[in-house]
């Protein structure tokens, strides 16, 4: 990887720089939109005392499911639970710190991270456990919260739909979600992306997060698991 070049084409390299104790922002809703494989090299390399920043921790042993298998995630913040015993198990003994956050407070949280906004305030959570020590303020006769943005993180993990050398990248439909922000809120960001074209070849408009925000690009492959199948007997 040289310049403008960002592409990497191993896990390794994708990584370079992963230690304990990092915050980790993974793009995806449910099992829509994760960077499988960068998500398996940190299990492999086994990190521990992970801030782990998501939308939700994957499922039993899949996803972010694996990382919950080694014990590597010590603090979970992210706004939905329930597609995996383990996550219910870790966090009722107290193994693994979980913070809830609602979903639109959680994205607006992530946004305003890779803005530079400092704290927003917002309506959601006013009068809940959500609101227990912040600020609240009345605007126009209605009360709100104050949220802060998170610490950038030290690595975002997304995945993308396709990508230039550059980092250009573009999500397919609803597997964008999360990613498109996550990508602008890391120190250091990673895209794992299905097919890897040469500068030039996307459509400009049609670019959905510039390459400034990307740091290291890899092609993957991707298992795209369903998580739960219903089907007509």
């Amino acid at each position: 990887m040289s310049g403008l070049d960002k592409v990497v084409t191993n896990y390794d390299d994708a990584l370079r720089g992963i230690t304990n104790d990092m915050i980790l922002m993974v793009g995806g809703f449910g099992l829509c939109g994760i960077p499988e494989g960068l998500i398996q090299k940190v299990a492999d390399v086994g990190v521990k005392g992970i801030t782990c920043i998501s939308n939700n921790a994957g499922v039993d042993g899949f996803g972010l499911g694996r990382l919950l298998e080694k014990r590597q995630i010590k603090t979970m913040i992210g706004s939905y639970v329930g597609e995996n015993k383990l996550f219910e198990e870790l966090f009722l003994s107290g193994e693994m710190e979980v913070i809830l956050t609602p979903q639109g407070t959680l994205a607006e949280k992530i946004r305003a991270t890779g803005a530079g906004i400092p704290a927003f305030y917002t309506a959601t959570g006013y009068g809940t456990q959500v609101a227990e020590g912040k600020e609240t303020k009345e605007f126009n006769g209605k009360m709100y919260v104050m949220e802060e943005a998170y610490p950038k993180a030290d690595f975002a993990l997304i995945k993308a739909w396709k990508a230039d050398r550059y980092g250009n990248l573009i999500f397919r439909k609803t597997a964008r979600n999360f990613n498109s922000m996550i990508a602008t809120a890391g120190k250091i960001t990673v895209a794992e992306v299905e097919e890897i074209v040469e500068p030039g070849q996307l459509d400009p408009d049609q670019i959905h997060i510039p390459g400034i925000y990307v740091n290291r690009v890899i092609q993957g492959e991707f298992e795209k698991r369903i998580e739960q199948r219903t089907v007509s007997k």
